[in-house]
């Protein structure tokens, strides 16, 4: 009896700890989420989103297998409309499975925000993460490099400023 009782108690305590991991998971997924919405607005240029063209609606699905999470980019034509979800998409075009630990997720989202907008910056993503096979993308790479192009905000002065 006192064995069954404390499985029961055991079984709680393991099902809050995944509650509570689930939802941390969540949480940073959302933050991020914000946070690119926030930088597109504010630092975002208009030049891609114009470039957009025939790609506008496709969704792009971003999955990371550490933390067990989807967010989904739609391409717009209006920085002001771009509207990351926290979810798993629909019917997505293209799908970026990124390969890292946990701790590594932000500096390498934050990375791939902060490059410019060109065919270098496109060029040294291929050799960091595609090629050692830390992010693979499946689908459509054109709608991913229209994607790229608009989450990369590089060219703001604000970058230039070291402290």
């Amino acid at each position: 009896m006192v064995d069954y009782i404390t499985e029961i108690k055991n079984s709680r305590i393991l099902n809050k700890k995944l509650r509570l991991q689930k939802m941390l998971n969540e949480a940073k997924l959302l933050n991020f989420a914000r946070l690119a919405t926030i930088l597109i607005e504010v630092y975002g240029f208009e030049k891609p989103f114009r470039k957009v063209g025939k790609r506008e609606g496709q969704e792009i699905e971003f999955y990371f297998p550490s933390i067990k999470g989807y967010i989904t980019f739609i391409l717009v034509k209006n920085k002001f409309d771009f509207k990351p979800r926290v979810e798993r998409a629909k019917n997505p075009v293209s799908t970026a499975t990124i390969y890292v630990k946990r701790d590594e997720i932000v500096p390498l989202m934050s990375e791939l925000v902060r490059m410019k907008s060109n065919n270098f910056a496109l060029l040294k993503i291929f050799i960091k993460y595609i090629i050692p096979k830390k992010v693979k993308i499946t689908g459509n790479y054109l709608s991913f490099i229209c994607l790229f192009r608009c989450l990369a905000i590089g060219k703001q002065d604000m970058f230039n400023n070291k402290r």
